[in-house]
């Protein structure tokens, strides 16, 4: 008896910090806060298909209990056998029929949203964006602005906005759990969705695909601002000049070093489009572009967007990001070589249009 008491305790705690825990959670990160047409249509989804589990549990239940109640075994019936309906058409009709019922139900309103968020007849009027997955990073390119950025996508509220996802190396996953479901990213063919998004705000996105030893850090940023804001941040990209000259001595330095330490092999710092299309035949830039790299809502995806992160970042990536592609790419920094690159690199701030502005 004390041991059945001792695992029913440590059960209840279990499950007690299981509710605790499912608690805990990130704003903007999370499908069961819809904030975007697609978690929308995903939340009508998972209330419908609750509804109906709940439905059958109780029912199920309520069945269980009469049966229990009504057909226990009583005093002086111990060798009663009750009526079997093995053979009965009319009870095996229903229980069949009845789980085909809750099937259909369930099935036809998820393939027809299924079809609705795939649906790219008007993509052609709207903005469009060529998404590239990388270990572990994400490019963006607006082909129609002649604009491409890295790791946050700026989109304007109200609008569906197209995006046509590749993979450069492994299968990857798109997901913004607030404004839209997921979608995979693969490497040899282009899978389309749209995500539209009802207010301003930062939305965090993650890759939902296993992908390697730093998956669970591929992070990423939705910035919805208004299409009046979009406009602007658009015109300021267009306008970034890589050749401006840093206003502080230590970020001329930087900037100097950066080049001496060719950076600029695989990281752009201006936000003209290179041509990327998305499509098996190209594999996109090799590392970030980091033209607006002093606006950008995280360093590396996941640090705090500061100066001290940077610089840990450029003198030990691999601590930070397991496997990731830029460690041993450059000669080793000291760390005061380290603090003026990011001067630099901290000072890369186009437009007035940032994660900060929209609400983050």
């Amino acid at each position: 008896m004390k041991g059945w008491m001792g695992k029913t305790k440590v059960l209840f705690v279990f499950t007690l910090l299981a509710f605790l825990l499912a608690g805990c959670g990130i704003e903007n990160l999370t499908a069961l806060e819809p904030k975007g047409y697609g978690a929308d249509r995903a939340m009508d989804l998972i209330l419908l298909t609750t509804l109906i589990m709940v439905g059958v549990f109780v029912v199920v239940m309520v069945i269980y209990v009469i049966t229990l109640v009504r057909f226990r075994r009583k005093k002086g019936q111990e060798d009663h056998i009750p009526e079997q309906v093995e053979g009965n058409h009319k009870l095996e009709v229903i229980w069949t029929v009845i789980p085909i019922i809750l099937v259909l139900i369930i099935a036809v309103p998820t393939v027809l949203v299924t079809f609705d968020l795939a649906d790219d007849s008007s993509a052609d009027e709207l903005t469009n964006v060529n998404v590239k997955g990388n270990q572990y990073w994400w490019h963006f390119e607006y082909p129609g602005e002649e604009v491409q950025t890295s790791q946050d996508l700026y989109i304007p509220t109200g609008e569906r906005v197209y995006l046509h996802m590749l993979s450069s190396d492994v299968i990857h996953s798109f997901w913004v759990p607030s404004i839209s479901g997921k979608m995979d990213v693969n490497t040899e063919n282009v899978n389309t969705m749209y995500i539209e998004a009802y207010e301003e705000g930062v939305y965090w996105g993650k890759c939902a695909e296993l992908c390697g030893p730093s998956h669970s850090l591929m992070d990423f940023k939705v910035i919805a601002v208004s299409p009046e804001e979009y406009d602007q941040w658009v015109e300021d990209m267009q306008n970034t000049d890589a050749e401006a000259e840093p206003e502080t001595a230590e970020a001329q330095e930087g900037q100097e070093l950066f080049e001496a330490n060719n950076c600029m092999n695989c990281h752009a710092i201006d936000a003209a489009a290179s041509g990327i299309e998305a499509g098996p035949e190209n594999n996109g830039p090799i590392g970030p572009n980091l033209s607006n790299f002093g606006d950008r809502s995280r360093v590396a995806g996941v640090l705090e967007p500061d100066h001290e992160n940077l610089t840990d970042w450029l003198m030990d990536p691999e601590s930070i990001k397991p496997g990731n592609h830029m460690t041993g790419q450059y000669p080793e920094l000291s760390e005061e070589e380290a603090e003026r690159i990011a001067d630099y690199l901290m000072q890369l701030q186009p437009s007035e249009i940032t994660p900060e502005s929209a609400g983050e």
